[in-house]
């Protein structure tokens, strides 16, 4: 630690303060993170076992998301304690306003991804090699805003890693119908992680940030267009050769419904706009989910083709 940052640093709070802040440097209080990490997770659970999957390792991948999302925003706040104070929405974020020391953040971002890698432990080994890559990918992301004006893609590479590792974990393999819904996973996230660099947009630019919100400018509502026509496509492909029927195709219906509806919501660009039409794209996975979950429950649909 800097000297300057010894007389900087306030007192420490009582215990269950400090274990408050933890809490909120770990997004406990914001769910949104998870079910949008969650909602993938189960998409290739329930593909993969044609149902409902085994449920220990239901159980390994629901917490392990809870897991690595949380180890994640710590590790994206100790990665933006530059960056968070000079923006209206972060600059009471834990580490930005020193609540929380980033020494306090690494330990517990290293606790947390401890426990996740136990849980994966009790998984087949091309699940555990693949849990590498994973933490690699959760690490690494917070700092390509640094470098790159495509955080929002290395997002979705990083929140879509569950996806393979759930195939893996059910199947032994990775099918290439797993690869797909990777993919359609990259478009999703990075389309609504856009919506959420729309918020931020006049504070990157002044703090020197980048995103896919700056990249995109004045296009940036014809981008997200294709960025979800891509991850829609992407998901038809793999309800066509998982065979899913009638459910499936009603809840990627909805689902598009919800999507038109966020740009109706957002189409000038207000800050609370952008922001609700990101917490939108919980319903959004939440809509496909359910058609998958039915469409291997109730299964009286057609498969088209």
């Amino acid at each position: 630690m800097h000297d300057y940052e010894r007389f900087t640093q306030p007192a420490m709070p009582p215990r269950r303060e400090r274990l408050r802040q933890y809490w909120k440097l770990m997004r406990g209080d914001r769910p949104i993170g998870w079910l949008l990490l969650l909602w993938p997770t189960w998409w290739a659970l329930w593909i993969a076992a044609e149902g409902v999957p085994p449920l220990w390792t239901l159980a390994v991948f629901s917490a392990g998301v809870w897991l690595t999302r949380s180890a994640g925003c710590v590790i994206n706040d100790y990665a933006d304690r530059w960056l968070d104070p000079h923006v209206e929405r972060t600059k009471d974020r834990p580490l930005a306003s020193g609540a929380v020391r980033g020494r306090e953040a690494l330990l517990l971002f290293a606790a947390l991804m401890l426990v996740a890698f136990a849980l994966v432990l009790t998984m087949n080994p091309l699940t555990i090699a693949m849990s590498v890559v994973g933490v690699f990918l959760a690490a690494s992301y917070p700092y390509l805003k640094r470098h790159t004006y495509l955080p929002q893609v290395y997002l979705g590479i990083s929140f879509g890693w569950a996806i393979p590792m759930a195939f893996a974990a059910v199947q032994g393999t990775v099918p290439p119908i797993g690869w797909v819904l990777f993919v359609a996973n990259i478009f999703w996230t990075t389309a609504y992680d856009t919506w959420y660099a729309m918020v931020d947009r006049e504070d990157d630019i002044r703090a020197g940030s980048k995103s896919t919100a700056i990249l995109f400018g004045d296009l940036d509502l014809v981008a997200q267009g294709v960025l979800y026509a891509l991850a829609f496509v992407a998901l038809a492909l793999v309800g066509r050769e998982a065979g899913l029927g009638a459910y499936y195709w009603l809840g990627l219906g909805l689902a598009l419904a919800l999507v038109v509806w966020e740009f109706v919501i957002a189409r000038h660009r207000e800050r609370e706009a952008c922001f609700r039409a990101f917490l939108h794209n919980h319903w959004v996975g939440m809509a496909i989910f359910a058609g998958i979950a039915a469409d291997y429950a109730l299964p009286t649909g057609f498969a088209p083709g």
